[in-house]
């Protein structure tokens, strides 16, 4: 991975669809150094869906940027300098924790507990 930004669309495809692989292919070790209590399928369905938010940016420039963004994230995933709580936090919606779950303020709360309540 160099610093160099892309010459050219195709050049900026190799470099995203190369970063795409790359992370797809480290899901298991993703899920085996940050004990994540997800299927590798769940994980790399995630890492899809972060690729495709940004599958319409139409600028090279926008595009170099969120592939060093990429490398960097990347370098520290792999490197074990995130925290187990900043990775769970790109699974809020899959996350035991997540929103399903927790109300988002006390009347919800009080009021599902005596619909459903004992």
């Amino acid at each position: 991975m160099d610093n160099t930004g892309a010459a050219n669309w195709s050049d900026a495809k190799r470099r995203v669809l190369a970063a795409y692989r790359e992370w797809i292919r480290a899901a298991p070790e993703i899920q085996t150094m940050y004990s994540v209590p997800f299927p590798v399928s769940t994980i790399r369905t995630r890492m899809r869906q972060e690729f495709e938010r940004h599958r319409y940016v139409n600028k090279l420039p926008v595009v170099d940027v969120l592939i060093q963004q990429n490398n960097a994230e990347y370098q520290e995933m792999m490197n074990f300098w995130k925290q187990t709580t900043h990775v769970m936090s790109y699974f809020e919606s899959e996350n035991f924790r997540g929103s399903d779950r927790l109300p988002r303020n006390f009347m919800q709360g009080f009021l599902e507990a005596s619909i459903y309540g004992p």
